[in-house]
């Protein structure tokens, strides 16, 4: 790894925001490929993630993470568009939210913004989303595809609920659920009743690609 994506990760995940926008500025400015610097405030956000997780870290340090990640997502998205990696014809809607329960945004902003530079139309529903929140959007918004987030353990039963009160709404069948977080894996995705998970941002995309698109 380069010195300068080394000290952007540790200027991200050691909360020092005006060396972290610097940085960011610079590398972008400097040609770096603006994917490329997404990726590493990615990773940046994973170690915050552990801190949190371990007791390091607490609300408002996720909080500022999720400021870093929004003001460099800020300046790269226009370089993005202008090589041509942003389509623009919607491919499809795409809803996605926190579930009940959990207040993390970090995983679930990063999705929005790649799904979005991807040409999908995307709506937001923010954190601690509560199953009926859920259905009201789902019927306003109409989305070929929903993706539920969660970091927390506890997360997994409410997407297992939201997922339920889905499928006794009526409208399972027409739409794909992927989810996605912190410790989500095959065995969650199974329990839940999800249709898919990712372990990252591009995997929603990968996933949205071959439903919406197939």
């Amino acid at each position: 790894m380069k010195e300068n994506e080394q000290r952007l990760l540790d200027a991200i995940a050691d909360m020092k925001e005006d060396e972290a926008l610097a940085l960011a500025k610079a590398m972008l400015d400097g040609g770096e490929n603006p994917l490329r610097v997404l990726e590493l405030c990615r990773n940046a956000m994973e170690t915050v993630g552990k801190r949190f997780q371990d007791g390091e870290y607490f609300l408002p340090e996720l909080i500022l993470a999720g400021e870093m990640l929004e003001n460099i997502g800020l300046m790269a998205k226009p370089l993005i568009q202008k090589g041509g990696a942003a389509a623009a014809k919607k491919h499809g809607r795409v809803l996605i939210g926190t579930v009940h329960g959990d207040l993390h945004d970090i995983g679930k902003n990063i999705v929005t913004f790649m799904l979005d530079i991807n040409g999908y139309e995307v709506k937001d529903i923010g954190i601690d989303v509560p199953v009926e929140r859920f259905l009201e959007e789902i019927r306003a918004f109409q989305p070929s595809v929903v993706g539920l987030s969660g970091f927390l353990t506890l997360a997994f039963e409410s997407m297992k609920e939201t997922i339920e009160a889905i499928a006794r709404a009526g409208m399972r069948d027409k739409m794909k659920i992927m989810i996605g977080g912190g410790q989500v894996d095959e065995t969650v995705c199974k329990y839940t009743g999800a249709d898919a998970f990712g372990n990252n941002a591009m995997a929603a995309v990968t996933l949205c690609r071959g439903w919406i698109e197939a």
